[in-house]
């Protein structure tokens, strides 16, 4: 091994100071271990970084292709065999592709671990990708798109947005693709994305649970260190160039009723121990939503009654750039127009007035408390670990997030506001809504299961 840093984290799993153990072996895959003995299980997960960040154009989805393959037999196991041998050992397996990773997780008692790595390995280093597999998996991933976002009028806004609010920036692509690139995908264009970036090198092992950290990093060097390294691509950066005015669009698809989304470019977490925005931006989606007392769920919905519903949303971990969003659906007989002028009248007396330190203080319990109860899962211990070091964050930064956000001031809410919900970065969608027409009924493809 190259490295070996212990680092006792508290990371507050039920009360319990948890330890955590990073290790980096020899041939470039980091392993974390998260002990948390309460119980006698244990989640293991596997992270790839790389995800549709990462794709090109014309072969979009396929990373999230390839996660449906991965399931599809190696040279030593056959098709379907991996998730029965998980069954048959009581535990339960999927995995999920996001924009910035993809990963692959399995549940099980401690003591079936090893079958976990044994599995995981053989699939990172020999899975075989056959033309008529792919050729059904195929039909399975485009019956996908169509029931979870073609027939989803939400859905297809924000996809058209994310394609408008990016110009040039990759995260304008959906992770499942746009249907003519999976029209027109092959199995050599999965087996070529296989090659490129599913190596010990571009992965990261996270386990949590009831577990020894020294034994875990023995099974893993036993069955992934001996997988050799392999030179990964070279990485651009791909900044998205500054927005110069708001842009806006009308999405025209059958549904019930109008729906509006509205996205602001903001900054992401990148010096953890220095940015202040990305924590003060999370106060303020909480200032904003959250629970019925926030500012948007009040004043829409509860006192004017000019929407039936009303969130905020930001994401603080990526490896690219970041949106804030607000999102609406307009009450009976209320136009988008009169719904949208009131969200930017909250938004703006923020910026004008701040918050109260009453407030500050609820959001700052409300948000804290959500991050905590998260962590008392082991699989969410998992998850945010894995997220967090495929970003490029090292564990001490999720170790100190609650300390972070405690430390945010209302000025500093004011003045996330103030700098980055400004119209010349807003990206404004309207869905408007087309008559229903009754669709013939489309056969059910087996196989669609993941949620991603």
């Amino acid at each position: 091994m190259r490295s070996l840093l212990a680092i006792g984290l508290a990371l507050l799993a039920g009360g319990a100071q948890a330890a955590l153990t990073d290790v980096t072996l020899d041939n470039g895959m980091r392993v974390i271990v998260q002990e948390d003995h309460r119980a006698p299980v244990m989640v293991s997960q596997v992270w790839y970084r790389a995800g549709a960040l990462d794709e090109f154009n014309g072969t979009t989805g396929v990373a999230h292709v390839l996660e449906h393959m991965m399931f599809k037999g190696t040279q030593n196991v056959p098709p379907g065999e991996f998730s029965k041998r998980i069954a048959a050992a009581g535990g339960r397996e999927n995995a999920f592709t996001s924009r910035d990773h993809t990963a692959y997780f399995q549940q099980m008692q401690k003591d079936r671990l090893e079958l976990s790595m044994q599995l995981e390995a053989d699939r990172m280093a020999n899975l075989v990708i056959s033309d008529e597999l792919f050729a059904k998996e195929i039909q399975v991933v485009m019956e996908e798109r169509r029931l979870r976002t073609d027939d989803q009028p939400q859905s297809v806004v924000y996809e058209r947005l994310m394609a408008t609010a990016y110009q040039t920036h990759p995260y304008r692509r959906p992770v499942i693709g746009w249907m003519d690139d999976l029209e027109n995908m092959t199995a050599q264009d999965a087996r070529d994305w296989y090659a490129r970036w599913y190596a010990p090198n571009n992965a990261t092992l996270v386990v949590a649970g009831d577990v020894k950290a020294d034994e875990v990093v023995a099974l893993a060097k036993k069955y992934f260190g001996a997988l050799p390294a392999r030179a990964l691509p070279q990485r651009k950066p791909q900044d998205e160039p500054v927005q110069l005015g708001e842009k806006r669009i009308v999405v025209k698809v059958p549904a019930q009723l109008p729906y509006l989304l509205m996205a602001w470019h903001a900054p992401t977490l990148r010096d953890w121990e220095q940015d202040t925005a990305p924590y003060a931006l999370q106060i303020l989606a909480g200032v904003l939503s959250g629970n019925d007392s926030a500012r948007l769920q009040k004043s829409l919905v509860k006192t004017r009654q000019i929407a039936v519903n009303a969130s905020a949303g930001y994401d603080t971990v990526a490896r690219g750039p970041g949106l804030f969003m607000i999102d609406a659906t307009p009450a009976p007989g209320q136009s988008l127009a009169v719904l949208e002028k009131v969200i930017h009248e909250e938004v703006r007396r923020i910026q004008r007035e701040g918050i109260s330190a009453a407030e500050l203080a609820r959001v700052k319990a409300q948000v804290i408390a959500a991050d905590v109860y998260q962590r008392d899962s082991l699989f969410y211990q998992a998850m945010q670990l894995g997220e967090y070091v495929t970003a490029g964050l090292p564990p001490e930064a999720l170790a100190r997030r609650v300390d972070k956000l405690r430390a945010v001031t209302a000025d500093e809410v004011q003045a996330a506001a103030q700098q980055w919900l400004k119209d010349d970065r807003l990206s404004v969608a309207e869905l408007d809504p087309q008559p229903l027409n009754e669709q013939a009924r489309r056969a059910t493809v087996p196989g669609v299961r993941h949620v991603n």
